[in-house]
């Protein structure tokens, strides 16, 4: 790798907080007026064949937005030096071909026109409606970036182990608040995980052969009968009985200490996250398909590059 390739790899982006200056609803509505229709017409032919491909699509809009901002750069493949797609948290990831046909059904129709950040923007919300959650508008105007550093993933991705304190802050330094931590969390309502994303807490959890005491002693037990110590390639449901629902449930599992992960726990353990899991659990989600959505469109907004900079890639996977 070059000496410049590495600086550029290790740059810190100043502006990957949540502002969205330069996007819109609609933004390609004289360039490529049919754009989010076409999106929409491949999503539909997909998730006939694989709805399980809904979270983790939705997933890799989140972790395309918390690294460099919401410009792509997870979907670049590594070549010089290696990119996000081939760090850890990220090697979970699946969908990446989904990305490409959607890119080549636009490309046929508007070449040049729709970036590969602002399809990962529309395939998320289609992954949520395709689901039974709430359709929301899509602010798009993105452009592609062109650089991708799997070293710049540890530091902007919350682990799954993440204290609440952790999160609250890695949340704040993307200019979200407390609230679109806890709404964004419900995205686990739908989607699969690693055991050894969790196993943490089944095995050995303060070094004396223990489970962690904040889980509930019954899921501990149906959860060590599906991962055994060292269980690396097992999927769990993070929302048992409704996995490819988009839905409440997920915020119910955490009041009954049933949330998979450390970081879903944790949500009991602020005032305002606490409380909005006991109000959408009670009230059957009143207004988690609004303000979902809401905290959806501000993420977003994180980092974006609009205007004449970046590029618009006419493959996702590399640069032009």
């Amino acid at each position: 790798m070059s000496t410049f390739a590495k600086v550029v790899c290790c740059l810190v982006l100043v502006l990957g907080v949540a502002n969205g200056q330069g996007l819109k609803v609609g933004f390609y509505e004289r360039t490529c007026p049919n754009a989010e229709a076409i999106v929409n017409e491949v999503m539909t032919t997909v998730f006939k064949e694989a709805l399980s491909l809904s979270g983790p699509l939705l997933r890799m809009h989140f972790h395309d937005c918390f690294v460099r901002g919401c410009e792509g750069s997870i979907l670049l493949n590594s070549s010089t030096h290696t990119a996000e797609k081939d760090s850890p948290p990220n090697l979970s990831l699946r969908g990446y071909q989904v990305i490409d046909r959607v890119k080549a059904a636009l490309e046929k129709k508007c070449p040049g026109i729709v970036s590969c950040a602002d399809i990962l923007a529309i395939v998320a919300r289609e992954s949520v409606v395709a689901t039974g959650g709430k359709f929301y508008n899509v602010e798009t105007g993105r452009r592609d970036g062109n650089v991708s550093c799997l070293s710049e993933t540890s530091t902007n991705l919350l682990p799954p182990t993440a204290n609440i304190a952790t999160l609250i802050a890695g949340f704040s330094a993307k200019g979200l608040n407390v609230t679109d931590l806890v709404v964004l969390s419900g995205g686990h309502t739908i989607g699969t995980s690693h055991c050894s994303s969790f196993s943490n807490r089944l095995y050995n959890f303060t070094g004396k052969n223990d489970a962690d005491p904040s889980m509930d002693p019954k899921y501990v037990k149906e959860l060590k009968k599906r991962c055994k110590i060292n269980d690396q390639t097992t999927l769990v449901e993070m929302d048992p009985g409704s996995v490819r629902k988009f839905d409440v449930d997920y915020f119910t599992l955490v009041t009954k200490r049933r949330g998979l992960f450390t970081s879903d726990q944790a949500l009991l353990k602020n005032t305002v996250t606490s409380a909005y899991l006991t109000a959408q659990s009670n009230n059957g989600g009143s207004t988690f398909g609004h303000d979902f959505g809401v905290s959806m469109v501000k993420m977003g907004q994180i980092g974006v590059i609009t205007g004449s900079a970046g590029q618009i890639r006419k493959f996702c996977y590399k640069n032009n």
